[in-house]
């Protein structure tokens, strides 16, 4: 009798919890009701199978229970409830899977006046891309990815010299018009994933995924990584601004393209003093580790850091110069900071590429 009551006070206490419960969907940003739906159709159907069957159960305990006089008869199958039972499951999960499968199908189609821009997911950052004034994004191949090419685009594609670079690592997009997003990643599994919008993707290395949405309020939203990456994952933020049109043209304008954003297949010199340390600290990942800001982080924040004095992991202490953040970088279980974990990989990079990251550090004040 005990193991019935637990198992009705189960089901009232889970159709309590989710009505009274503070977790629940974030105001939708975006045309994907449908997802809202899908899911409530979900929740609905598995939320009626958990309530009856566990009154069933209840009441199996409590109507089989063992009393005297009464011994249970063995039978090694009936035929007709089997039938009953494959049926009833069939129909429930096409029930489920159909709704869904039919929005992921919309979902991965987006219209032909859809406008377009791409995401390269990196441990543990985002990059993002989009067409120029022709349209068209240029062609990219792997061997062309470094520090501040980090699509790989082809330097000899004259369709790839106006695609603009976002410098940042945030996307704008404008209000009420609908975009596709392509999604690649260079290193591992990564998940472009935005709550309000309803809307995520796995990137996979070596393919380019895709889906579409239409913004309907205007705001920024946070980006997260929904698979897990490596250490630097719950780092790997960014966000998608939604914009008013004049606001959008305005932030486009001011964004450099391929051609003017560094020399093609290399590491080019920009005047703005740190911007090329900035752009390689962002491919690299450094910046999922890192604050520039002060925030603690999984790694030393990079505000005042060039100069200071840092305690290590044993009590020493050591000045932080460019020989220092140079071992760091190649070797960063060397010397291990005092308070933080040794769980650094190595980056291997070029004497140029280490030059420009301590510049870019020396910048941040």
């Amino acid at each position: 009798m005990a193991l019935a009551i637990s198992l009705i006070l189960i089901v009232l206490g889970a159709v309590i919890f989710h009505w009274l419960s503070p977790w629940w969907l974030t105001p939708i940003a975006s045309n994907w009701q449908a997802m809202d739906d899908a899911l409530m159709i979900t929740l609905v159907i598995c939320a009626v199978l958990f309530i009856v069957i566990h009154l069933f159960v209840a009441y199996a305990v409590v109507k089989f229970r063992h009393r005297e006089g009464h011994r249970a008869a063995a039978e090694s199958h009936n035929g007709k409830l089997e039938w009953w039972l494959i049926g009833a499951t069939s129909l429930g999960i096409v029930a489920m899977l159909a709704p869904g499968l039919n929005v992921y199908a919309k979902l991965i189609s987006p219209p032909a006046d859809a406008s377009v821009f791409e995401v390269m997911g990196k441990q543990w950052d985002w990059h993002f891309r989009l067409p120029g004034k022709d349209g068209k994004l240029g062609v990219t191949d792997v061997r062309f990815i470094n520090a501040t090419n980090p699509f790989g685009i082809d330097p000899d594609d004259p369709a790839g010299q106006d695609d603009v670079l976002v410098d940042g690592s945030e996307i704008h997009i404008p209000i009420n018009k609908p975009v596709k997003v392509m999604l690649r990643a260079q290193d591992v599994l990564h998940d472009f994933y935005v709550p309000q919008f309803r809307t995520r993707m796995n990137m996979v290395p070596g393919l380019v995924t895709q889906f579409w949405l239409t913004p309907t309020q205007a705001g920024r939203f946070e980006v997260m990584c929904a698979q897990l990456c490596g250490v630097g994952h719950s780092n790997m933020r960014s966000a998608v601004v939604v914009d008013e049109l004049a606001a959008y043209d305005s932030w486009l304008a001011k964004q450099p393209t391929f051609s003017g954003h560094n020399a093609p297949g290399g590491v080019g010199g920009p005047a703005e003093p740190g911007k090329q340390g900035r752009l390689i600290a962002q491919s690299k990942g450094c910046v999922a580790c890192h604050s520039v800001d002060g925030a603690p982080s999984v790694g030393p924040t990079w505000k005042g850091l060039f100069g200071k004095q840092e305690s290590l992991e044993g009590g020493a202490t050591i000045a932080v110069d460019e020989a220092y953040i140079k071992q760091s970088i190649l070797d960063p279980k060397a010397k291990v900071v005092k308070g933080y974990p040794n769980i650094m990989p190595p980056n291997p990079m070029s004497d140029a590429e280490v030059a420009a990251l301590i510049d870019y550090i020396k910048t941040v004040r």
